[in-house]
């Protein structure tokens, strides 16, 4: 899976579960009515990098480019100007998350980057490397994968005992 110009308006690859296909499914589904209702009413499409505005200007307004996750509201780009619909901002996420941790009943202190923390120190105890770990986690810099390696609990080398291997 591809994010497009995320934390530092970095592109990334990371890894989509399966299991998690149908709800995604059923969001693009359910979202269709938004797009339905921006084109029956004129609005500008989604608002593309620069140089792809440029080189297909009616193309936010294709299906292909609309949010996964989009507003439920249309807002004033105070950079542009523009009126039109844009992403689901990160606090919306954020209180959400919240609400879910608190209805779960887990007692901790958590935000929407402690799973990518839980996901990073679980590559590692399956044996990873780090440079993978941070390639899916779009980190420039190693050393900030590092922390992983000592936050992990388990074998963080994957290594196996020789003596484990032996049948007796």
């Amino acid at each position: 899976m591809t994010i497009r110009s995320g934390k530092g308006d970095k592109d990334r690859q990371t890894l989509l579960s399966t299991k998690v296909l149908p709800t995604l499914k059923k969001q693009i589904q359910d979202i269709r009515k938004y797009y339905e209702e921006d084109r029956f009413e004129d609005r500008p499409g989604v608002e593309l990098p620069k140089v792809l505005e440029r080189k297909f200007p009616n193309a936010g307004k294709e299906w292909t480019w609309f949010w996964v996750f989009p507003s439920a509201r249309i807002t004033v780009d105070p950079r542009s100007g523009i009126a039109r619909r844009h992403y689901m901002f990160t606090s919306s996420l954020q209180k959400s998350f919240k609400t879910a941790i608190g209805i779960s009943g887990i007692a901790k202190n958590a935000s929407i980057h402690t799973l990518a923390y839980s996901f990073a120190i679980h590559l590692v105890e399956s044996g990873y490397d780090i440079r993978t770990i941070q390639e899916l986690l779009g980190h420039s810099n190693v050393s900030t994968i590092m922390i992983y390696t000592h936050i992990s609990r388990c074998n963080k080398l994957g290594v196996i005992s020789p003596m484990d291997q032996l049948d007796f």
